[in-house]
């Protein structure tokens, strides 16, 4: 560990991280003219090479968060066909995936309690023995998260946090640094592979989550239940965005998850995250249009 990134560490520790997250949020919603959003964006984008070729637009943005939340063009991203496939619900990097055991997964040197992260105690006991994979989203990629899975959202849970940054100096400094920081966890239920949660959670300098099925310009904080009218959504299909940040966390029940189709390095939305048994090959194949909503 080097001085620098000791020192940066300690640096956010005393950073009023979640008054800087508000503040980046107002000013990323801030419109701009022509002039200066041409600046901003050719800089961020040679900054952290971010290419264009696949977005609906590629130039036009009205404020920071319109270009940071840009759209694929249709098709950009086809959607695994194998109906036995769980897909990775975003672009970005897998960092880390394994089975959980006793309630637990690791992600690199940590061990999380999945019910820290779900902020649910009994569903957490549905993934013991299954597994839990962490996708990370850099600044360049595409800041969307799409279901892993065909079935129906029946409940979302927006749980209050922190606003540490989940870059290596946080992983490596911040203990607990997933189920420390805010994070929104959308359950989705299927009729062959049971429960799968996905888990969006935010870093220092995100403004908000927003989901497709929690009206708002943030999801509010607390249970949002959909028990008589669950939420149909098909497998690719969009569940929410980031409106900077961050990091999304899938589990899944043992019956989902045969073996891991991909290891850690890059991985866009719609390949293969992971495989479950033949005996549930049945799954819901459904796909909606490129960015859809529920």
């Amino acid at each position: 560990m080097s001085a620098l990134t000791y020192a940066t560490a300690q640096l956010l520790r005393v950073l009023p991280r979640a008054s800087i997250g508000r503040a980046m949020g107002r000013l990323a919603d801030h419109s701009w003219s022509p002039a200066v959003g041409r600046a901003v964006v050719g800089l961020y984008s040679k900054a952290y090479d971010v290419k264009f070729d696949e977005c609906v637009r590629t130039e036009g943005w009205q404020s920071f968060d319109d270009f940071f939340t840009r759209d694929l063009a249709s098709g950009a991203r086809p959607i695994d066909p194998d109906p036995r496939v769980v897909v990775s619900p975003a672009d970005g990097r897998v960092e880390s995936m394994g089975r959980v055991d006793g309630r637990r997964f690791r992600v690199k040197r940590a061990d999380y309690a999945v019910e820290d992260l779900i902020g649910d105690a009994t569903d957490a006991a549905r993934y013991e023995g299954g597994g839990g994979c962490v996708v990370y989203l850099s600044p360049r990629d595409y800041h969307r998260v799409h279901s892993p899975v065909s079935g129906h959202i029946t409940l979302v849970r927006s749980l209050p946090g922190d606003y540490f940054p989940v870059n290596s100096i946080g992983m490596r400094h911040v203990k607990n640094l997933f189920a420390r920081n805010r994070r929104v966890a959308i359950v989705i239920d299927t009729p062959e592979l049971g429960r799968v949660t996905v888990v969006m959670v935010v870093a220092m300098i995100v403004g908000r989550i927003t989901l497709g099925c929690v009206d708002g310009h943030d999801v509010p904080l607390g249970e949002h239940r959909f028990d008589d009218a669950p939420r149909p959504i098909a497998r690719g299909e969009e569940l929410g965005m980031f409106h900077l940040g961050s990091t999304a966390v899938v589990f899944l029940e043992p019956k989902a998850l045969e073996k891991w189709c991909a290891g850690e390095g890059p991985i866009l939305y719609g390949q293969p995250l992971a495989r479950a048994a033949s005996a549930h090959a049945r799954v819901g194949n459904g796909v909606a249009r490129q960015g859809g909503r529920v």
